[in-house]
Protein backbone atom coordinates (compact mmCIF):
# COMPACT_ATOMS: atom_id res chain seq x y z
CA UNK A 1 0.00 0.00 0.00
CA UNK A 2 1.13 3.61 -0.75
CA UNK A 3 1.07 5.78 2.03
CA UNK A 4 1.48 9.47 2.44
CA UNK A 5 2.91 11.38 4.79
CA UNK A 6 -0.10 12.46 6.41
CA UNK A 7 -1.51 8.58 6.71
CA UNK A 8 1.52 7.86 8.36
CA UNK A 9 0.69 10.63 11.34
CA UNK A 10 -2.97 10.11 11.61
CA UNK A 11 -1.92 6.26 12.08
CA UNK A 12 0.85 6.74 14.71
CA UNK A 13 -1.02 9.23 16.31
CA UNK A 14 -4.57 7.14 17.21
CA UNK A 15 -2.36 4.13 17.88
CA UNK A 16 -0.63 6.17 20.11
CA UNK A 17 -4.09 7.83 21.96
CA UNK A 18 -4.97 4.04 22.10
CA UNK A 19 -2.06 2.82 23.85
CA UNK A 20 -1.67 6.05 26.39
CA UNK A 21 -5.48 4.89 27.22
CA UNK A 22 -4.80 1.43 28.26
CA UNK A 23 -1.83 2.66 30.36
CA UNK A 24 -3.82 5.29 32.32
CA UNK A 25 -6.68 3.14 32.57
CA UNK A 26 -3.88 0.92 34.61
CA UNK A 27 -4.14 3.85 37.07
CA UNK A 28 -6.88 2.40 39.91
CA UNK A 29 -5.63 -1.25 39.35
CA UNK A 30 -4.66 -2.74 42.62
CA UNK A 31 -4.93 -6.19 43.12
CA UNK A 32 -6.46 -9.25 40.83
CA UNK A 33 -10.04 -8.53 41.58
CA UNK A 34 -9.71 -4.79 40.29
CA UNK A 35 -7.66 -6.54 37.19
CA UNK A 36 -10.68 -9.44 36.25
CA UNK A 37 -14.12 -8.56 37.21
CA UNK A 38 -12.85 -4.39 37.85
CA UNK A 39 -13.87 -5.21 41.10
CA UNK A 40 -17.87 -5.80 40.22
CA UNK A 41 -18.31 -2.24 39.96
CA UNK A 42 -18.85 -1.86 36.40
CA UNK A 43 -21.91 -0.04 34.74
CA UNK A 44 -24.23 -0.65 31.72
CA UNK A 45 -21.76 0.71 29.29
CA UNK A 46 -18.53 -0.50 30.45
CA UNK A 47 -19.62 -4.05 30.43
CA UNK A 48 -20.81 -3.19 26.82
CA UNK A 49 -17.53 -1.56 25.69
CA UNK A 50 -15.91 -4.86 27.33
CA UNK A 51 -17.83 -7.24 25.04
CA UNK A 52 -18.13 -5.62 21.71
CA UNK A 53 -14.64 -4.19 21.75
CA UNK A 54 -13.35 -7.89 22.25
CA UNK A 55 -16.28 -9.58 19.71
CA UNK A 56 -15.96 -6.70 17.18
CA UNK A 57 -11.86 -7.46 15.54
CA UNK A 58 -10.88 -8.10 12.43
CA UNK A 59 -13.00 -11.09 11.33
CA UNK A 60 -16.18 -8.24 11.65
CA UNK A 61 -14.20 -6.01 9.35
CA UNK A 62 -11.45 -6.72 7.08
CA UNK A 63 -12.76 -10.76 7.30
CA UNK A 64 -16.61 -9.69 6.78
CA UNK A 65 -15.24 -7.60 3.63
CA UNK A 66 -13.69 -10.12 2.31
CA UNK A 67 -16.25 -13.04 2.23
CA UNK A 68 -18.67 -10.52 1.05
CA UNK A 69 -16.18 -9.85 -1.89
CA UNK A 70 -16.66 -13.41 -2.76
CA UNK A 71 -20.33 -14.01 -1.25
CA UNK A 72 -22.03 -11.26 -0.83
CA UNK A 73 -24.53 -11.28 2.04
CA UNK A 74 -23.43 -14.47 3.34
CA UNK A 75 -20.93 -12.91 4.85
CA UNK A 76 -23.05 -11.39 7.58
CA UNK A 77 -22.82 -14.50 9.79
CA UNK A 78 -20.10 -13.45 11.75
CA UNK A 79 -21.73 -10.36 13.04
CA UNK A 80 -25.10 -12.12 13.02
CA UNK A 81 -23.92 -14.79 15.18
CA UNK A 82 -22.11 -12.30 17.40
CA UNK A 83 -25.26 -10.69 18.09
CA UNK A 84 -27.32 -13.68 18.98
CA UNK A 85 -24.69 -15.21 20.91
CA UNK A 86 -25.01 -11.84 23.24
CA UNK A 87 -28.84 -11.89 23.40
CA UNK A 88 -28.02 -15.63 24.43
CA UNK A 89 -25.98 -14.56 27.38
CA UNK A 90 -28.40 -11.83 28.36
CA UNK A 91 -31.30 -14.22 28.10
CA UNK A 92 -30.15 -17.41 29.88
CA UNK A 93 -26.30 -17.35 31.24
CA UNK A 94 -25.63 -13.57 33.18
CA UNK A 95 -27.55 -14.33 36.06
CA UNK A 96 -27.29 -17.38 36.84
CA UNK A 97 -22.99 -17.05 36.35
CA UNK A 98 -23.07 -14.29 38.40
CA UNK A 99 -25.09 -16.57 41.04
CA UNK A 100 -22.23 -18.69 40.92
CA UNK A 101 -20.30 -16.40 42.22
CA UNK A 102 -16.94 -18.14 40.36
CA UNK A 103 -14.38 -16.30 38.76
CA UNK A 104 -14.03 -18.25 35.00
CA UNK A 105 -16.01 -20.90 33.50
CA UNK A 106 -13.64 -23.44 34.32
CA UNK A 107 -14.30 -22.51 38.57
CA UNK A 108 -18.30 -23.05 37.56
CA UNK A 109 -17.53 -27.00 35.82
CA UNK A 110 -14.93 -27.46 38.79
CA UNK A 111 -17.16 -26.84 41.32
CA UNK A 112 -19.69 -28.89 40.00
CA UNK A 113 -17.31 -31.66 38.47
CA UNK A 114 -14.33 -31.70 40.52
CA UNK A 115 -10.54 -30.93 39.91
CA UNK A 116 -10.04 -32.95 37.08
CA UNK A 117 -13.14 -31.54 34.70
CA UNK A 118 -11.98 -28.15 35.73
CA UNK A 119 -8.02 -28.78 34.52
CA UNK A 120 -9.34 -30.75 31.48
CA UNK A 121 -11.38 -28.23 29.97
CA UNK A 122 -8.54 -25.53 31.11
CA UNK A 123 -5.99 -27.27 29.14
CA UNK A 124 -8.55 -27.59 26.26
CA UNK A 125 -9.66 -24.14 26.29
CA UNK A 126 -6.39 -23.08 26.64
CA UNK A 127 -5.08 -23.92 23.46
CA UNK A 128 -8.69 -22.66 21.56
CA UNK A 129 -7.49 -19.54 22.95
CA UNK A 130 -3.87 -19.41 21.93
CA UNK A 131 -4.91 -20.24 18.04
CA UNK A 132 -7.50 -17.67 18.54
CA UNK A 133 -4.49 -14.88 19.41
CA UNK A 134 -2.27 -16.17 16.98
CA UNK A 135 -4.77 -15.37 14.18
CA UNK A 136 -5.04 -12.00 15.52
CA UNK A 137 -1.24 -11.22 15.17
CA UNK A 138 -0.60 -13.23 11.74
CA UNK A 139 -3.67 -10.57 10.96
CA UNK A 140 -1.94 -7.58 12.67
CA UNK A 141 1.32 -8.68 11.24
CA UNK A 142 -0.39 -8.49 7.83
CA UNK A 143 -2.22 -5.34 7.93
CA UNK A 144 1.68 -3.45 9.39
CA UNK A 145 3.54 -5.30 6.68
CA UNK A 146 1.33 -4.01 4.36
CA UNK A 147 1.00 -0.61 5.54
CA UNK A 148 4.88 0.41 6.51
CA UNK A 149 6.27 -2.60 4.71
CA UNK A 150 7.99 -4.01 7.92
CA UNK A 151 9.31 -7.26 8.25
CA UNK A 152 7.82 -10.12 10.18
CA UNK A 153 9.64 -9.82 13.47
CA UNK A 154 8.85 -6.54 13.68
CA UNK A 155 5.50 -6.36 12.57
CA UNK A 156 5.21 -9.12 15.72
CA UNK A 157 7.21 -6.80 18.05
CA UNK A 158 4.85 -4.18 17.00
CA UNK A 159 1.94 -5.96 17.57
CA UNK A 160 2.43 -7.83 20.98
CA UNK A 161 3.35 -3.99 22.35
CA UNK A 162 0.18 -2.62 21.06
CA UNK A 163 -1.84 -5.47 22.58
CA UNK A 164 0.25 -5.38 25.68
CA UNK A 165 -0.73 -1.50 26.48
CA UNK A 166 -4.28 -2.32 25.18
CA UNK A 167 -4.93 -4.79 27.99
CA UNK A 168 -1.69 -5.47 30.20
CA UNK A 169 -2.20 -2.51 32.70
CA UNK A 170 -6.22 -1.65 32.94
CA UNK A 171 -7.11 -5.31 32.62
CA UNK A 172 -11.26 -5.62 32.46
CA UNK A 173 -11.30 -2.24 32.98
CA UNK A 174 -9.21 -0.89 30.92
CA UNK A 175 -10.41 -3.10 28.16
CA UNK A 176 -14.20 -1.77 28.37
CA UNK A 177 -12.67 1.93 27.93
CA UNK A 178 -10.90 1.09 25.48
CA UNK A 179 -13.52 -0.85 23.75
CA UNK A 180 -15.47 2.19 23.77
CA UNK A 181 -12.67 4.08 22.23
CA UNK A 182 -12.02 0.67 19.47
CA UNK A 183 -16.00 0.89 18.85
CA UNK A 184 -15.94 4.34 18.33
CA UNK A 185 -12.94 4.33 15.70
CA UNK A 186 -15.13 1.09 14.02
CA UNK A 187 -17.92 2.63 13.26
CA UNK A 188 -16.58 5.42 11.70
CA UNK A 189 -14.41 3.65 9.33
CA UNK A 190 -17.43 1.18 9.02
CA UNK A 191 -20.25 3.52 8.55
CA UNK A 192 -18.28 6.25 5.98
CA UNK A 193 -16.70 3.36 3.92
CA UNK A 194 -19.96 1.51 3.80
CA UNK A 195 -22.08 4.29 2.71
CA UNK A 196 -19.99 6.00 0.43
CA UNK A 197 -19.53 2.63 -1.39
CA UNK A 198 -23.35 2.23 -1.47
CA UNK A 199 -23.64 5.74 -2.67
CA UNK A 200 -20.77 5.10 -5.31
CA UNK A 201 -22.37 1.99 -6.24
CA UNK A 202 -25.40 3.57 -7.04
CA UNK A 203 -27.40 2.29 -4.25
CA UNK A 204 -28.76 -1.35 -3.22
CA UNK A 205 -29.97 -1.44 -6.80
CA UNK A 206 -26.85 -0.77 -8.33
CA UNK A 207 -25.71 -4.04 -6.49
CA UNK A 208 -28.06 -5.69 -7.43
CA UNK A 209 -27.70 -4.64 -10.93
CA UNK A 210 -23.93 -6.04 -10.86
CA UNK A 211 -23.34 -8.95 -9.04
CA UNK A 212 -25.07 -12.12 -9.23
CA UNK A 213 -28.36 -13.08 -7.28
CA UNK A 214 -26.54 -15.93 -5.59
CA UNK A 215 -24.81 -12.36 -3.84
CA UNK A 216 -27.83 -11.75 -1.98
CA UNK A 217 -28.55 -14.79 -0.50
CA UNK A 218 -27.53 -15.49 2.93
CA UNK A 219 -26.54 -19.06 2.42
CA UNK A 220 -24.52 -18.84 -0.89
CA UNK A 221 -21.94 -21.37 0.58
CA UNK A 222 -24.45 -23.64 1.63
CA UNK A 223 -26.82 -24.01 4.61
CA UNK A 224 -24.71 -25.83 6.84
CA UNK A 225 -21.72 -24.24 6.39
CA UNK A 226 -23.36 -20.34 6.94
CA UNK A 227 -25.59 -20.75 9.97
CA UNK A 228 -22.99 -23.35 10.97
CA UNK A 229 -20.73 -20.10 11.16
CA UNK A 230 -23.10 -17.88 12.40
CA UNK A 231 -23.89 -21.50 15.27
CA UNK A 232 -20.04 -21.20 16.42
CA UNK A 233 -19.44 -17.48 16.97
CA UNK A 234 -23.11 -17.77 18.89
CA UNK A 235 -22.18 -20.37 21.03
CA UNK A 236 -18.56 -19.47 21.09
CA UNK A 237 -19.89 -16.18 22.73
CA UNK A 238 -21.39 -17.82 25.35
CA UNK A 239 -18.13 -20.16 25.88
CA UNK A 240 -15.30 -17.37 26.36
CA UNK A 241 -14.09 -16.35 29.30
CA UNK A 242 -13.64 -12.76 28.50
CA UNK A 243 -17.33 -12.46 27.77
CA UNK A 244 -18.34 -14.06 31.38
CA UNK A 245 -15.68 -11.70 33.05
CA UNK A 246 -17.35 -8.87 31.33
CA UNK A 247 -21.03 -10.04 32.50
CA UNK A 248 -19.02 -10.53 35.92
CA UNK A 249 -18.14 -6.79 36.82
CA UNK A 250 -21.41 -5.58 36.51
CA UNK A 251 -22.42 -3.57 39.78
CA UNK A 252 -25.89 -5.21 39.17
CA UNK A 253 -27.39 -8.08 37.61
CA UNK A 254 -29.56 -5.60 35.77
CA UNK A 255 -26.49 -3.42 34.39
CA UNK A 256 -24.56 -7.00 32.94
CA UNK A 257 -27.54 -7.88 31.35
CA UNK A 258 -28.25 -4.75 29.95
CA UNK A 259 -24.20 -4.30 28.87
CA UNK A 260 -24.96 -7.44 27.29
CA UNK A 261 -28.24 -6.11 24.95
CA UNK A 262 -26.08 -3.06 24.34
CA UNK A 263 -23.24 -5.15 22.40
CA UNK A 264 -25.72 -7.46 20.57
CA UNK A 265 -27.28 -3.98 19.24
CA UNK A 266 -23.92 -2.84 18.17
CA UNK A 267 -22.32 -5.84 16.33
CA UNK A 268 -24.80 -6.25 12.91
CA UNK A 269 -24.82 -2.86 11.88
CA UNK A 270 -20.55 -3.24 11.44
CA UNK A 271 -20.56 -6.01 9.37
CA UNK A 272 -23.69 -4.71 7.31
CA UNK A 273 -21.03 -1.83 6.28
CA UNK A 274 -18.26 -3.85 5.62
CA UNK A 275 -20.53 -6.23 3.26
CA UNK A 276 -21.29 -2.84 1.34
CA UNK A 277 -17.48 -2.45 0.81
CA UNK A 278 -17.07 -5.86 0.05
CA UNK A 279 -19.24 -5.79 -2.77
CA UNK A 280 -18.68 -2.46 -4.09
CA UNK A 281 -15.08 -3.61 -4.52
CA UNK A 282 -16.17 -7.10 -6.03
CA UNK A 283 -17.65 -5.12 -8.79
CA UNK A 284 -14.85 -1.88 -9.05
CA UNK A 285 -11.69 -3.92 -8.33
CA UNK A 286 -12.15 -7.51 -9.37
CA UNK A 287 -8.19 -8.24 -9.42
CA UNK A 288 -7.81 -7.02 -6.19
CA UNK A 289 -7.01 -9.52 -3.09
CA UNK A 290 -10.27 -10.16 -1.12
CA UNK A 291 -8.72 -9.89 2.12
CA UNK A 292 -7.44 -6.58 0.97
CA UNK A 293 -10.39 -4.99 0.07
CA UNK A 294 -11.73 -3.22 2.63
CA UNK A 295 -7.91 -1.42 3.62
CA UNK A 296 -7.65 -0.80 -0.34
CA UNK A 297 -11.48 1.00 -0.64
CA UNK A 298 -10.23 3.32 2.74
CA UNK A 299 -6.39 4.35 0.76
CA UNK A 300 -8.62 5.19 -2.95
CA UNK A 301 -11.72 6.75 -1.23
CA UNK A 302 -11.50 8.48 2.12
CA UNK A 303 -8.94 11.79 2.34
CA UNK A 304 -5.37 10.89 3.84
CA UNK A 305 -6.30 11.78 7.44
CA UNK A 306 -9.58 9.95 7.88
CA UNK A 307 -8.12 7.33 5.75
CA UNK A 308 -4.96 6.54 8.36
CA UNK A 309 -7.24 7.15 11.09
CA UNK A 310 -9.42 4.49 9.40
CA UNK A 311 -6.71 2.14 8.61
CA UNK A 312 -5.41 2.01 12.33
CA UNK A 313 -9.35 1.50 13.47
CA UNK A 314 -9.11 -1.71 11.29
CA UNK A 315 -5.28 -2.67 13.17
CA UNK A 316 -6.82 -1.74 16.35
CA UNK A 317 -9.84 -3.88 15.74
CA UNK A 318 -7.64 -6.91 15.54
CA UNK A 319 -5.23 -5.84 18.42
CA UNK A 320 -8.33 -5.56 20.58
CA UNK A 321 -9.50 -8.73 19.74
CA UNK A 322 -6.38 -10.40 20.21
CA UNK A 323 -6.50 -8.59 23.52
CA UNK A 324 -9.29 -9.86 25.27
CA UNK A 325 -8.55 -13.51 24.22
CA UNK A 326 -5.26 -12.69 26.37
CA UNK A 327 -7.14 -11.42 29.25
CA UNK A 328 -9.49 -14.59 29.31
CA UNK A 329 -6.50 -16.87 29.00
CA UNK A 330 -4.34 -14.46 32.10
CA UNK A 331 -7.96 -15.35 34.18
CA UNK A 332 -8.25 -18.80 33.79
CA UNK A 333 -4.36 -19.93 34.13
CA UNK A 334 -4.22 -17.84 37.04
CA UNK A 335 -7.30 -18.78 38.44
CA UNK A 336 -7.15 -22.08 37.46
CA UNK A 337 -4.05 -23.81 37.69
CA UNK A 338 -1.79 -21.33 39.22
CA UNK A 339 -4.22 -20.80 42.53
CA UNK A 340 -5.84 -24.27 42.46
CA UNK A 341 -2.22 -26.48 41.76
CA UNK A 342 0.76 -23.94 42.46
CA UNK A 343 0.21 -21.70 45.45
CA UNK A 344 -2.74 -21.60 46.82
CA UNK A 345 -2.13 -19.05 49.62
CA UNK A 346 -0.92 -15.68 46.54
CA UNK A 347 -2.86 -13.15 47.97
CA UNK A 348 -4.62 -10.50 45.41
CA UNK A 349 -1.38 -8.60 44.75
CA UNK A 350 0.08 -11.57 43.78
CA UNK A 351 -2.91 -13.30 41.51
CA UNK A 352 -2.31 -9.91 39.89
CA UNK A 353 1.14 -10.26 38.47
CA UNK A 354 0.70 -13.27 37.76
CA UNK A 355 -2.43 -12.32 36.03
CA UNK A 356 -0.21 -10.05 33.66
CA UNK A 357 3.08 -12.25 33.38
CA UNK A 358 0.90 -15.20 32.02
CA UNK A 359 -0.96 -12.49 29.40
CA UNK A 360 2.11 -11.00 28.79
CA UNK A 361 3.66 -15.00 28.18
CA UNK A 362 0.54 -15.53 25.92
CA UNK A 363 1.25 -12.40 23.87
CA UNK A 364 4.67 -13.24 23.21
CA UNK A 365 4.63 -17.21 22.73
CA UNK A 366 1.84 -16.77 20.29
CA UNK A 367 4.13 -14.13 18.40
CA UNK A 368 6.72 -16.53 17.91
CA UNK A 369 4.92 -18.86 16.85
CA UNK A 370 3.28 -16.78 13.89
CA UNK A 371 7.04 -16.62 12.61
CA UNK A 372 7.69 -20.14 12.07
CA UNK A 373 6.34 -22.19 8.55
CA UNK A 374 2.60 -23.07 10.10
CA UNK A 375 1.65 -19.85 9.98
CA UNK A 376 -1.37 -20.38 7.52
CA UNK A 377 -2.26 -23.63 8.99
CA UNK A 378 -2.91 -21.65 12.03
CA UNK A 379 -5.02 -19.39 10.99
CA UNK A 380 -7.08 -21.83 9.68
CA UNK A 381 -7.54 -23.20 12.93
CA UNK A 382 -8.02 -19.80 14.20
CA UNK A 383 -11.61 -19.48 12.18
CA UNK A 384 -12.34 -22.88 14.54
CA UNK A 385 -11.75 -21.64 17.89
CA UNK A 386 -14.59 -20.39 18.71
CA UNK A 387 -16.36 -23.28 17.78
CA UNK A 388 -13.81 -25.45 19.95
CA UNK A 389 -14.26 -23.19 22.86
CA UNK A 390 -18.43 -24.01 22.37
CA UNK A 391 -17.44 -27.82 22.19
CA UNK A 392 -15.23 -27.88 25.26
CA UNK A 393 -17.08 -25.88 27.99
CA UNK A 394 -20.78 -25.13 26.56
CA UNK A 395 -22.23 -28.40 27.32
CA UNK A 396 -20.53 -28.87 30.99
CA UNK A 397 -21.04 -25.45 32.31
CA UNK A 398 -24.87 -25.78 31.06
CA UNK A 399 -25.35 -28.83 33.09
CA UNK A 400 -23.33 -27.78 36.22
CA UNK A 401 -25.25 -24.60 36.44
CA UNK A 402 -28.83 -25.67 35.63
CA UNK A 403 -29.07 -29.63 36.60
CA UNK A 404 -26.37 -29.66 39.63
CA UNK A 405 -26.26 -33.05 40.63
CA UNK A 406 -27.52 -34.93 37.92
CA UNK A 407 -24.61 -35.94 35.78
CA UNK A 408 -21.44 -37.72 37.01
CA UNK A 409 -18.04 -36.22 36.53
CA UNK A 410 -16.67 -38.49 34.22
CA UNK A 411 -19.64 -37.67 31.72
CA UNK A 412 -19.09 -34.02 31.52
CA UNK A 413 -14.87 -34.74 31.28
CA UNK A 414 -15.77 -37.08 28.35
CA UNK A 415 -18.09 -34.74 26.78
CA UNK A 416 -15.27 -32.01 26.16
CA UNK A 417 -12.66 -34.47 24.95
CA UNK A 418 -14.94 -36.68 23.20
CA UNK A 419 -16.74 -33.52 21.82
CA UNK A 420 -13.50 -31.66 20.68
CA UNK A 421 -11.93 -34.86 19.22
CA UNK A 422 -15.47 -35.22 16.91
CA UNK A 423 -15.19 -31.37 16.19
CA UNK A 424 -11.73 -31.67 14.78
CA UNK A 425 -11.91 -35.30 13.24
CA UNK A 426 -15.06 -33.64 11.42
CA UNK A 427 -12.87 -30.76 10.71
CA UNK A 428 -10.10 -32.64 8.72
CA UNK A 429 -12.73 -35.08 6.98
CA UNK A 430 -14.25 -31.45 5.14
CA UNK A 431 -18.00 -32.05 5.23
CA UNK A 432 -20.19 -30.21 3.76
CA UNK A 433 -21.68 -28.79 6.80
CA UNK A 434 -20.08 -26.73 9.87
CA UNK A 435 -17.88 -28.98 12.31
CA UNK A 436 -19.05 -27.99 15.46
CA UNK A 437 -22.86 -29.69 14.62
CA UNK A 438 -20.50 -32.74 15.23
CA UNK A 439 -18.51 -31.90 18.03
CA UNK A 440 -21.69 -30.25 20.11
CA UNK A 441 -23.69 -33.68 19.04
CA UNK A 442 -20.97 -36.00 20.49
CA UNK A 443 -21.10 -34.07 23.49
CA UNK A 444 -24.87 -33.89 24.23
CA UNK A 445 -25.01 -37.36 23.83
CA UNK A 446 -22.37 -37.89 26.19
CA UNK A 447 -23.75 -35.81 28.78
CA UNK A 448 -27.56 -36.90 28.05
CA UNK A 449 -26.26 -40.56 28.63
CA UNK A 450 -24.54 -39.33 32.09
CA UNK A 451 -28.18 -37.95 33.00
CA UNK A 452 -29.58 -41.11 32.91
CA UNK A 453 -26.83 -42.62 34.78
CA UNK A 454 -27.69 -40.13 37.31
CA UNK A 455 -24.55 -38.50 39.42
CA UNK A 456 -23.60 -36.68 42.40
CA UNK A 457 -20.84 -33.77 42.72
CA UNK A 458 -17.65 -34.43 42.59
CA UNK A 459 -15.56 -34.23 45.33
CA UNK A 460 -13.84 -30.04 44.95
Amino acid sequence: MSLSMAHIISIVATLALIMGLGVWSGRRVKNADDFNNGGKSAGTLLVAGTIAGTLVGGSSTIGTAELAYIFGFSAWWFTLGSCIGCLLLAAVYAIPVRRSECATIQEIISREYGKTAGLVTSILTSLGIVLNIVAQILAANALLGSMFGFSPVVCSVVSVVIMACYVLFGGIRGSGILGWVKMGLIYMAAVWCGVLALVLAGGFGGLRDALPATYFYPFARGFGKDFGAGLNVMLGVVSTQTYIQAVLMGRTNREAVRGCLVAAAMTPPVGLFSIFVGMYMRINFPSVAAAEAFPTFILDQLPAIPAGVAMAALLIAVVGTGSGMALGFGAIISNDIYKRFIDRNADKRRMLWVSRVIIMASLVFSAVFTLGSLGSAILTWGFLSMGLRAVVLLAPMTTALFLPGRIPARAAVAASCLGIAAMLAAAIIDLPFDALFVGMLAAALVLAVGLVMGGRRADA
